[in-house]
């Protein structure tokens, strides 16, 4: 059985009720049992993915490994659609193969339905992927919303209709007409908007006639609910009327796309002079946005930057722009058919290529800023925040590299990310965006020798190391006729890297040193730092006893550790010690070895690094061999797991396979070993985790439906969110809590937002009182 899966699924938050498309909902449910490939298709505005996402949740509990869903609006280049599927359903992978292997490799033994949205503009690319994927996961259902059928074989397509609107010249009955959709629709979220508005029977029959007037669309239904604020419903529909008159020349048998167009038409006309301004700007972005970005990019040409956030609550409140994402900070969302209008309207206005560079420029600043924070404690933030705002950074990467004159910022854009591909594990795509930018910036600058040594880099962490050696070579040769002694830095250790991972250990320790002597000169701590646990791990791969190689490597972790823990950073620590682990297993220091690597492991499991989960799970695995062995087969199994889904066994250091064979041999030999081997594999990396840290009652390793209303299990909490309730419950923060148990703020965050919606509670004041209560009936 292949990886399970980090969640049980990914869904967007859906901020307003669904209305109606009773039959709808079930044909499309029906479609699902009898077709593997179910297509929704209609013009924009009709609510495509509103229905994709409310089946998904009524079909939810059929998959038992869960509902995915991707939205594709914002990607433009076909060639990174496999990897926008693996980064959506958390698949991270190291490894030479493609994006698209690699997911075959995770779907071929799940059950579980995939939602493609926005596929009209990336059609034949996602027909293929579809019908790569459907050929090797048997247990695989997709789901698509196109404008256009993706025309690939088993497909089943479905078309949207509008919702039911009544005939005015037949109205029906007041009851009856209170059950029509579109009535219903425009009432919901009028009420949205003005909590008082309870329309009579005579407001009712003209909100008919506005959803009649709309086709039944509910994009331009929701859009002249929103007026009901500022406007009487007779209005809007003599407004309304007036506008298409105007518009489709009093025709009223026209096309429902130009209905559409015309309700828009008529929704950016009733927006101020400086809103209208902004709806065409902030098309800029893609996928979402936060108020900085914002005021960033879309102030100034007539739009004062401390205005910027009346004129986008203005926009909210006209249903235009949607807020999600509350948590930490809000971020704005449109809808593509919005968006698109809106990029239509900036072209009109020649600002378009200005306000492609200020979203470029501010986006490039965030990334530098995220590579200069990367050794301290924003490491895990800025790795979310670049996460968050990946679409937005593709688009600052594909105008740099499409731009004439832009291919050297572009290139410096590439070479900053360096630590976002390996941190999210999406080293192809980081491959694809220095292969482009390499060669569109053939110029000998210090950045091109800096991308050089990132290509080396990436090259190897996918196994190619012919490809590394050529742009190491390359790099060391600019650096060395640039007199970049940084470069030349890296091309050292990165060419000890290549040394290391082909059996050499001696030469590899030899350019190691040499590497971090520059460093050192050079004052570069970052490179100081990930280079001791390099410089470790290789002492640890060689363990000369002559030598005092593991010494020397527990010595090492030691000075990193130190370093990171004085700047609050996480990822080379980690790192640092699970190789003094591994050196103190080595040593037969059993207990302190554990110690080590459960440090590691909490570690790795608060950044979410899959790589560096699989190792300490291996290496525990080994100190249980011989004595637990059932407790080492489980182990063994969820960390086969991880390397199936990473792709790269033991992150590529073969030297190591013979200590892993030697003790999964004494593992096999124990009654039960391929029973908890395959329980092991069931595991997702968080129940792994949990295992492995004792926290069991955590644990379920087979996928299990809900309970039925009548016997709803009793809440309980995990170990760990015990632990966490605990510390709210002595008023501490989140931050506070996450420094406390070492673990990511975000980390924290989750476990208190679980704890929350398991009790049924709002607030923490409310959870505070029920561990105080729990405390008292303990201690009676």
């Amino acid at each position: 059985m292949g990886p399970a899966l980090k969640r049980l699924g990914s869904m967007p938050v859906e901020v307003s009720s669904f209305v109606g498309r009773r039959d709808e909902l079930l044909q499309v449910q029906r479609d699902l049992t009898a077709f593997r490939l179910v297509t929704l298709t209609g013009l924009g505005g009709v609510g495509k993915t509103r229905l994709a996402l409310q089946v998904a949740e009524k079909v939810r509990r059929v998959f038992p490994d869960g509902v995915w869903f991707v939205e594709l609006a914002a990607l433009g280049d076909p060639a990174l659609l496999e990897q926008t599927v693996a980064d959506a359903l958390g698949v991270r992978d190291y490894s030479a193969r493609s994006p698209l292997a690699a997911l075959a490799g995770v779907l071929a033994a799940k059950r579980l339905l995939l939602v493609l949205d926005n596929c009209e503009h990336l059609r034949d690319a996602c027909a293929r992927l579809a019908a790569e994927l459907l050929a090797v996961a048997p247990g695989l259902r997709i789901l698509a919303t196109s404008r256009h059928t993706l025309c690939t074989t088993g497909e089943r397509v479905f078309q949207v209709p509008p919702l039911p609107a009544p005939d005015p010249d037949h109205m029906p009955g007041p009851e009856e007409l209170c059950r029509v959709e579109s009535v219903r629709l425009f009432v919901e979220r009028a009420a949205a908007v003005l909590p008082d508005f309870e329309p009579d029977a005579a407001t009712r029959a003209t909100i008919a006639r506005i959803c009649h007037r709309l086709d039944g669309l509910p994009l331009a239904v929701e859009l002249a609910a929103t007026r009901i604020r500022v406007l009487a419903p007779e209005q809007i529909l003599r407004r309304l009327d007036d506008r298409f008159r105007l518009l489709v020349g009093g025709s009223r048998s026209v096309p429902r796309h130009q209905t559409l167009r015309a309700s828009i038409d008529w929704t950016f006309a009733q927006c101020t002079v400086l809103e209208r301004i902004l709806w065409a700007r902030v098309s800029v972005f893609a996928d979402g946005f936060d108020l900085d970005a914002a005021e960033a990019v879309c102030a100034g040409g007539g739009i004062e930057r401390s205005s910027v956030i009346d004129l986008m609550a203005a926009l909210v409140d006209k249903s235009i722009l949607t807020e999600v994402g509350r948590r930490r900070s809000v971020h704005y969302r449109m809808l593509e058919t919005l968006r698109l209008y809106g990029r239509e309207m900036l072209r009109g206005t020649g600002e378009e290529p200005g306000l492609s560079r200020r979203h470029r420029d501010y986006y490039h600043g965030l990334v530098a800023r995220v590579e200069a924070g990367w050794l301290g404690p924003d490491q895990v933030a800025g790795c979310e925040r670049l996460r968050l705002d990946h679409a937005n950074v593709r688009i600052a990467l594909d105008f740099c590299l499409t731009e004439p004159g832009e291919h050297q910022v572009g290139l410096a854009m590439v070479a900053a990310l360096w630590t976002y591909w390996i941190a999210c594990g999406a080293v192809s795509e980081g491959h694809h965006w220095l292969t482009h930018a390499l060669a569109l910036a053939p110029e000998p600058t210090p950045i091109r020798a800096k991308a050089l040594w990132i290509a080396g880099w990436a090259a190897q962490t996918r196994g190619d190391f012919t490809g590394a050696a050529a742009a190491l070579r390359e790099c060391r040769v600019l650096a060395e006729q640039l007199q970049y002694e940084a470069a030349l830095a890296y091309s050292v250790r990165y060419a000890a890297c290549a040394a290391m991972a082909q059996g050499d250990h001696s030469g590899a320790l030899t350019l190691f040193e040499d590497a971090l002597t520059r460093h050192r000169v050079l004052g570069d701590k970052v490179g100081v730092v990930s280079l001791l646990v390099m410089l470790a791990f290789c002492y640890c791969l060689r363990s000369d006893a002559a030598h005092g190689d593991l010494d020397h490597a527990k010595a090492l972790c030691d000075e990193c550790v130190e370093r990171c823990s004085a700047v609050g950073e996480s990822w080379c620590r980690s790192y640092a010690l699970y190789v003094h682990g591994l050196a103190l297993w080595k040593q037969n220091e059993y207990g302190a070895a554990r110690t080590k690597v459960t440090e590691s492991l909490r570690l790795s499991h608060a950044l979410n690094d899959l790589v560096g989960i699989g190792r300490s799970l291996e290496l525990l695995a080994w100190m249980d061999a011989g004595h637990r062995c059932g407790r080492a087969a489980r182990l063994f199994g969820a960390a086969a797991a991880i390397w199936h889904t990473v792709g790269v066994p033991l992150a590529g250091i073969t030297s190591l396979l013979s200590d892993r064979e030697n003790a999964e041999q004494r593992v096999r030999r124990a009654q039960g070993f391929h029973t908890a081997f395959r329980d092991g594999e069931k595991l997702s990396p968080d129940q792994a985790v949990a295992y492995a840290l004792g926290d069991n009652e955590t644990i379920t390793t087979r996928a299990s439906l809900p309970a039925p209303a009548s016997r709803a299990p009793a809440v309980t909490l995990t170990r760990r969110e015990l632990q966490v309730a605990e510390l709210v419950a002595e008023g501490l923060s989140n931050k506070e809590i996450a420094a406390r148990l070492v673990i990511a703020q975000r980390t924290a965050e989750g476990h208190v937002e679980r704890s929350l919606a398991k009790l049924g509670f709002s607030k923490r004041a409310q959870l505070a009182a029920w561990m105080a209560g729990r405390r008292g009936n303990r201690d009676q």
